[in-house]
């Protein structure tokens, strides 16, 4: 007879177990907790990313929606759309264009890939543009050159100064040369609003590269830029078969363009609001002293 008896415990089944008998019981690991910098490569906590949704370690600025970005800008209730009403046609016959339009117009809820209108930025009234990634890599066809010219057009014709977020893969290629004439269409805009005397913001962030870098994105009277954001006309790889040369790591970087300077200032996201403010602020002193009013 044994000393000590071995007691019976009751055994209690895992769910997991109860759903799939026989199988062995995993830990459940929730989704969207872990990102990955794709600059700097570092493991963030999602969390950590804060509001602005920047990297804490190399403060390179995610992409975000033009929703978003309206609402880390604009003072509260202030925006008031322009020319939602216009939509995209399929001037080529592009395989599958229209149905990727109505997919992207549903998953950014904009018309196009630009959202147009006018805002307060802290009780300064704008007229103010933001480019969408999200929508077919925030490409420039028609209703986007359209949308911008219209901003700067009505901007010139209120007084008002442009604010222009530009975040794009280049021209649209499903609409051909119908999307590089919008190159030409906007430059002009944008010249006939500085011909007014009105100031114009350029923000590039990550990307903003192709025609549009070749356009308003470089024609700001000031341009700022996200850190660590792509900007560029031709792609790294095209560039290095051309001329037959490695190039830097950080080239068609930001920090890159601020040093040989095509960028005036790298803004990060958390204070891009403010330095806004300021600069519109100057611009209605310089206004005011050079009426003598």
């Amino acid at each position: 007879m044994p000393l000590f008896k071995k007691r019976k415990y009751i055994r209690i089944t895992p769910p997991n177990d109860l759903e799939n008998p026989g199988k062995a019981s995993q830990p459940a690991v929730p989704d969207n907790v872990w990102i990955k910098c794709p600059r700097c490569k570092a493991t963030i906590y999602i969390k950590d990313l804060g509001e602005s949704k920047t990297c804490p370690e190399c403060g390179y600025a995610y992409r975000i929606t033009a929703w978003k970005r309206l609402a880390l800008i604009a003072d509260e209730k202030s925006f008031i759309p322009w020319d939602g009403e216009l939509l995209s046609k399929d001037p080529l016959s592009f395989p599958d264009y229209a149905e990727k339009l109505t997919a992207a117009q549903q998953k950014t809820a904009l018309n196009d890939a630009v959202l147009t209108g006018t805002a307060a930025l802290e009780g300064i009234k704008t007229a103010i543009g933001i480019m969408d990634p999200h929508f077919i890599m925030g490409s420039m066809g028609t209703v986007v050159g359209e949308k911008i010219t219209r901003l700067f057009e009505r901007a010139a014709e209120q007084k008002l100064p442009v604010i222009l977020f530009s975040a794009s893969g280049g021209a649209r290629m499903q609409e051909g040369i119908f999307s590089l004439m919008q190159m030409a269409k906007v430059t002009n805009a944008v010249k006939r609003h500085s011909n007014a005397g009105l100031l114009y913001l350029s923000v590039l962030t990550d990307p903003t590269t192709g025609g549009v870098t070749a356009s308003f994105a470089m024609q700001g009277d000031l341009i700022l830029a996200e850190p660590q954001s792509l900007i560029g006309f031709a792609g790294r790889r095209v560039i290095e078969q051309t001329i037959r040369e490695e190039l830097p790591d950080d080239f068609q970087r930001a920090e890159f363009l601020l040093a040989h300077g095509f960028v005036d200032q790298i803004v990060p996201r958390e204070k891009m609001r403010e330095r806004l403010a300021e600069f519109l602020r100057l611009h209605q002193t310089n206004e005011v002293s050079e009426n003598g009013e």
